[in-house]
């Protein structure tokens, strides 16, 4: 489905695994198969640093974060770890901009440095962020970071759980915790999508709140 839409970028916001990096090994040979003609980049999210796991050692956790490393790379995947890309797009100078889990709830780990990965991105025309958390929008980047025109995000699942009917409804719990938690946002002349997600977290299904992949398409201002 993501290579019928023939897309420029592919992005992927994070959370790769539940709890262990062996989980992605059934995958490799599906993920490994989406292409674009940029590249395709990820960024991590919360589950993917192991720490929802009892480790027998400090060295295992380390061996499992080292392996979850590897796997996007295994996946042809540029993760970008508080850090940049500057891609040219036509007669335009796109700044992809990645930044490791941030969240604004204590429960969640800030392993994120956003100062680092805007570092040099002055120049760009278009600066697009992937931040996992959707937190992290009102906690810093509308605030210190008004010219990051699009922030992309992942992380709720939208709880799995809702009724949505465009138009007419859109409520789930998750609600209660995320101010933004699906869908489109914007603030002043800054944007916030955040993804629902494909898999699952504790309960296997999801009622209301379908998996998604996004097709953004970005359009130069007149």
């Amino acid at each position: 489905m993501v290579n019928k839409c023939k897309p420029d970028l592919v992005l992927f916001t994070g959370d790769l695994v539940n709890s262990r990096s062996e989980e992605i090994n059934d995958y490799f040979d599906i993920f490994n198969k989406v292409e674009a003609r940029f590249g395709v980049y990820s960024v991590l999210g919360n589950h993917d640093y192991g720490d929802y796991t009892q480790w027998p050692s400090d060295e295992a956790k380390k061996a499992n974060f080292h392996d979850m490393i590897q796997a996007h790379k295994t996946l042809g995947w540029d993760l970008l770890m508080n850090e940049n890309r500057l891609l040219k797009v036509g007669d335009a100078n796109l700044s992809l901009i990645g930044v490791e889990n941030y969240s604004a709830l204590r429960q969640f780990p800030k392993y994120g440095d956003l100062k680092k990965a805007y570092s040099g991105t002055d120049g760009a025309d278009l600066k697009i962020l992937m931040s996992h958390d959707p937190s992290h929008w009102d906690l810093e980047i509308n605030t210190k970071y008004k010219d990051i025109a699009l922030t992309l995000a992942g992380h709720t699942h939208g709880f799995q759980f809702g009724i949505e009917i465009p138009g007419w409804i859109k409520w789930s719990p998750s609600q209660y915790m995320y101010k933004e938690w699906a869908g489109l946002y914007k603030e002043a002349n800054q944007y916030l999508y955040v993804n629902r997600g494909l898999g699952f977290l504790g309960y296997p299904g999801r009622v209301g709140i379908l998996p998604e992949i996004t097709e953004l398409t970005l359009r130069r201002k007149a």
